[in-house]
């Protein structure tokens, strides 16, 4: 294979995918140099109903495992590729599939919701799918007499359950090792030197609850205070007057704010905050994906229509 590097590595892949026509989707944590080849950057519900909706018959997948798998759930007559296998998630792992069966069985009758960074054995015995963009949507669909086992993220769950005001929702104790790492002094010291900043937190992050609260008793001296997706980050961003942000979630879509809203200053909460799965895809891992067809994401039939089931539920959800 030819020895490529920076922009003339970037021409190649541009130039592979057109021939090959391959689609690249890119979340908005992966690193600056993939989002720059991506045809589309986003949230797991944005990239999904991308998957969906793209005619192209290969999709290289840079995220991680869990997302190439919903891909590939989602359209199974494509070929959905990820530049890097060992790309995982610490929450994905949080819960077994034997952990829900168990959890499932001592609650019968109970409603099963989940996050979409679960593996694809977990989606398949689950009633419906979410997103952190339309958790509170979901919730919200299902009556109130049901009870709900909600999984695997227990800093979303309780902002889920705040939010919808649900006393029968029962939470797993699951976390993102990167957005529980963002805690509340890290945010505090941030805002306390930045005055007129605005405040962006991800329901994952460790410090979401205790900021709610906060929120709730006016410890934040009125300012602007918004628990949003990364998406909802990205759209807000964009839309608000404001000149200056700190931002509660992974590093990775700093690159993308500043890119899209050049005038405006980002500060991260944390500068800690990095996925080390996420910035397992470089260009090399992309452009070997497209010249191999490597690595091929494949969901066993069966599992596959029934976690099929549980992601329609959360894309008809907004």
């Amino acid at each position: 294979m030819l020895v490529l590097q920076g922009t003339q590595l970037k021409d190649e892949i541009l130039k592979l995918k057109k021939e090959k026509d391959i689609v690249i989707l890119a979340h908005n944590y992966q690193i600056p140099d993939v989002q720059d080849v991506a045809d589309f950057v986003g949230d797991s519900l944005g990239l999904s109903r991308q998957a969906a909706k793209v005619e192209n018959k290969t999709i290289v997948f840079c995220g991680v495992h869990f997302m190439a798998e919903t891909a590939a759930i989602i359209s199974p007559n494509k070929k959905v590729l990820i530049p890097d296998l060992d790309a995982g998630c610490s929450l994905s792992d949080s819960i077994t599939l034997e952990d829900l069966k168990k959890w499932k069985k001592e609650h019968p009758g109970a409603i099963s919701v989940g996050y979409v960074n679960t593996t694809a054995e977990i989606k398949s015995e689950l009633d419906y799918c979410c997103t952190s963009s339309n958790a509170v949507n979901v919730v919200k669909a299902i009556p109130e007499n049901k009870d709900i086992l909600f999984l695997p993220d227990m800093f979303l769950g309780s902002y889920v359950a705040k939010m919808t005001g649900r006393k029968n929702m029962y939470i797993w104790a699951g976390e993102c090792h990167v957005h529980a790492g963002i805690k509340s002094e890290d945010v505090q010291k941030k805002l306390d030197q930045l005055s007129d900043a605005e405040f962006m937190v991800h329901p994952e992050c460790g410090c979401t609850t205790s900021v709610l609260y906060d929120v709730a008793s006016g410890d934040y001296n009125n300012r602007q205070v918004q628990i949003l997706s990364t998406e909802g980050m990205m759209n807000y961003a964009h839309n608000s007057k404001a000149k200056q942000f700190v931002v509660a979630t992974e590093t990775g879509i700093l690159y993308r704010m500043r890119k899209q809203n050049p005038e405006k200053n980002f500060i991260p909460a944390s500068e800690k905050a990095e996925c080390q799965y996420m910035k397992m895809i470089n260009l090399d891992k992309v452009y070997s994906s497209l010249i191999e067809d490597k690595y091929e994401v494949k969901v066993p039939k069966p599992i596959a229509d029934k976690a099929r089931l549980a992601i329609d539920r959360m894309l008809s959800i907004s």
